[in-house]
């Protein structure tokens, strides 16, 4: 399988670079996590890391590499979005069919 050297940014892993798999696109994972073991033999603390474009190429405006950004939250990435999935809704969107209070 190939790989590359993937720089890591923020977080404990800063300025490191590992080399990271790549998927059959070319491509190195969306969310790269690293299981950390906990000291005292308890569970281990999860670090998750996000993929973010490295730079452009000039020539063909294309992503050329990748990086990979510490992402605090931690959270679970959103998965794929399937056209007849409902989507989350967002907490500062206003529901449906109510007009906003704004307007009176």
């Amino acid at each position: 399988m190939k790989s590359e050297d993937t720089p890591f940014e923020g977080g404990p892993m800063d300025g490191r670079v590992l080399p990271v798999l790549l998927g059959i696109t070319g491509h190195p994972p969306k969310t790269y996590r690293i299981p950390v073991p906990a000291p005292d033999g308890g569970p281990p603390t999860v670090l998750v890391y996000r993929r973010v474009p490295r730079g452009r190429s000039t020539l063909t405006g294309l992503t050329a590499r990748w990086k990979y950004l510490y992402d605090p939250t931690g959270r679970a990435g959103d998965g794929p979005r399937w056209p007849w999935s409902k989507r989350p809704a967002r907490p500062d969107a206003t529901p449906e069919g109510k007009p906003d209070d704004a307007d009176g």
